[in-house]
């Protein structure tokens, strides 16, 4: 759906993208993830047809973002990190506007406009000013606005920013809803937690260069480590680790929120003992299992955290 072979773009002497290649597939919630200043809105604005790239190129559905640039904005929809709204019109206005200007008439257009305030839930706001709405809402009636022509691609640069957390959930649940009616969507966040939850695959992206792409699972496996284990008694906490520190195959315990971290030495492959020194010493054992890395785990490990 999305292909991108050696793109490359600058701003005077800097290198904002260098050398990017990248597929993302019909029906992929695609996760852009990188540090500040990384590449991540000029890629997506070069895909939206708002910039233009000095090298390589770029095709949405078959088509070049540079030489049908105008055939490739009626099947994408962009929403770019800072939007703006007209605040003095009603919601129910502003999406029929925009309607208007995809050539919608009469009775469809109303038809569209009901059914778009209906998956965003906005419905009981349609007579709402949008200078009345709550910052979450606006985000809602921005994603609305870039859904009224069923565009085949969804292009979101930070769509959660600055949103509280009940907002946050409502705009996650969306975007799974969008998946789930067969749109491809690439999505840049710095909430990787949120990114973890939508995602099936991810890039990652630093100094304009791609620096890994695919499968969010393959990501995890490449940053999971075996060393690190959690556990959890139901006797006393404070017992458990001094007996874990005392232990020659143990290189650290911390405890944290009721359980314990114990870092294993490097290559260690008898974990069964762990447990087990527990209970010969009387403790009862709650939970044992390994620590699962994170998306913040495979940012910090497979970026460096510079920037262009």
């Amino acid at each position: 759906m999305i292909e991108i072979k050696n793109l490359g773009k600058h701003f005077g002497f800097r290198k904002a993208l260098e050398g990017v290649s990248l597929t993302v597939e019909r029906g992929d919630m695609f996760g852009l993830i990188g540090p500040n200043g990384a590449g991540k809105t000029t890629l997506l604005r070069i895909l939206a047809t708002v910039l233009r790239p000095h090298g390589g190129s770029a095709w949405i559905d078959g088509l070049s973002v540079t030489r049908d640039a105008e055939e490739v904005r009626r099947i994408i929809g962009y929403m770019p990190d800072h939007f703006g709204v007209y605040e003095e019109l009603q919601v129910q206005e502003y999406l029929d506007f925009f309607a208007c200007a995809f050539g919608m008439k009469g009775a469809r257009r109303k038809s569209v406009v009901d059914g778009i305030l209906d998956l965003v839930d906005l419905a009981r706001k349609r007579n709402a000013l949008i200078a009345t709405l709550s910052r979450g809402m606006q985000q809602r009636l921005a994603l609305a606005r870039v859904l009224i022509h069923d565009p085949k691609v969804l292009i979101l640069d930070e769509p959660a920013s600055g949103l509280d957390p009940r907002a946050r959930i409502e705009i996650r649940a969306l975007l799974k809803e969008l998946r789930r009616m067969g749109k491809t969507v690439l999505i840049s966040s710095h909430i990787l937690a949120d990114l973890a939850d939508l995602c099936n695959r991810i890039g990652l992206i630093e100094k304009g260069k791609l620096l890994y792409a695919g499968g969010l699972d393959e990501a995890m496996k490449q940053v999971q480590s075996d060393d690190v284990w959690r556990v959890e008694v139901f006797d006393d906490l404070e017992r458990a680790k001094q007996i874990l520190e005392r232990q020659p195959f143990v290189e650290s315990v911390a405890a944290a929120d009721g359980q314990l971290k114990v870092k294993l030495h490097s290559g260690y492959r008898d974990v069964h003992l762990l447990p087990q020194v527990l209970m010969q010493e009387g403790l009862r054992l709650r939970m044992f299992k390994l620590e699962e890395a994170s998306l913040e785990d495979a940012f910090l490990k497979l970026t460096l955290g510079d920037v262009s």
